[in-house]
């Protein structure tokens, strides 16, 4: 079973908007309504944009690429030759097939077995539990799977979800804001968006992002239909594990004043309800979002007229 396309995400695979295409944005220019014009927003967006290619090796099951890994952990997987091949250039995982075909169960398993011994080692920090799907595109079937915490050290492309609660009053616009839980294993203390999570292997985006808002910001279903899927965000940087070739889902959704977000899962300290004003000077000025976020709220500030979209974009 793959992720399908659903109503909340099936016009967002292949037409949403990608922010690594604004790589050479210039200049941003803001209406007149409080706010200056900078270029830190292109700051923003190179922190999440950028990868020495040669860092890495490339990374192929059968004959398809599916990853880029760093030469360091080329080495930890060297460690057994019968399942992957290293050479200068790339690392090549062996189905067990002649014609290279992918056995989605038993390479699952094997690979699954390798990264516990990478846990146990301390190459991989940690196994998280939950299967992300190994694939090049969203449509396609998997591979494969992959326990999530191992998926930037392999260099695969993974998919999440990111949503801004908003309101209206007194015609101004304000976007809830959460800080991320202290305990959290990344970015513990910064600022996220309302909802925020990953796209796990065997759930659809309208079920996953339901259970998101319910989990994360107490969402009723009286106002989970109303979620508006806006596009996609594509991104790739290297960080000091791998690499992050990444794909965020965004949606909107508009909230009466009566609503107040609360944690069911722990992931969240607490919820502000900030004029969206001051949530653009943060993104611009400050780096107290998590950065993937500050793509998001980007997007937000470019769609609702806070970033004048007659400028000028060269794509990359």
């Amino acid at each position: 079973m793959d992720q399908g396309q659903t109503s909340l995400g099936g016009n967002l695979c292949s037409s949403g908007r990608a922010l690594i295409d604004l790589y050479n944005l210039s200049p941003l220019l803001l209406p007149p309504n409080g706010l200056t014009a900078a270029m830190s927003y292109q700051d923003r967006i190179n922190e999440c944009n950028g990868f020495d290619p040669s860092h890495f090796k490339s990374l192929h099951i059968g004959k398809q690429c599916i990853g880029h890994v760093k030469h360091q952990f080329a080495e930890e997987l060297a460690q057994w030759p019968s399942v992957f091949k290293v050479t200068d250039s790339h690392v090549v995982m062996n189905t067990g097939s002649e014609d290279g075909a992918v056995d989605f169960e038993a390479s699952s398993h094997l690979l699954a077995e390798i990264n516990r011994e990478l846990v146990s080692c301390g190459v991989i920090n940690q196994t998280h539990g939950e299967q992300y799907p190994v694939k090049n595109e969203f449509e396609q079937p998997a591979w494969l799977v992959i326990d999530r915490s191992a998926v930037p050290y392999y260099g695969i492309k993974a998919w999440g979800q990111h949503l801004n609660g908003y309101v209206k009053k007194n015609d101004r616009l304000y976007l809830w804001i959460a800080t991320r839980s202290k305990n959290k294993g990344t970015f513990p203390g910064k600022l996220d968006n309302m909802v925020a999570g990953g796209l796990p292997y065997g759930i659809t985006l309208e079920d996953n992002i339901a259970k998101e808002c319910r989990e994360e910001a107490s969402v009723p279903d009286s106002l989970i239909h109303l979620i508006r899927p806006t596009g996609s965000i594509r991104y790739c940087v290297e960080i000091e594990k791998g690499l992050k070739p990444d794909c965020l889902f965004c949606y909107d959704l508009e909230l009466p004043e009566s609503f107040t977000p609360v944690c069911q899962d722990g992931e969240v300290e607490s919820f502000a309800l900030l004029p969206v004003e001051e949530v653009a000077e943060i993104v611009r000025d400050t780096n107290r979002f998590k950065s993937n976020c500050n793509l998001v709220i980007i997007d937000f500030l470019v769609r609702h007229g806070y970033i004048d979209r007659s400028v000028t974009v060269t794509q990359t």
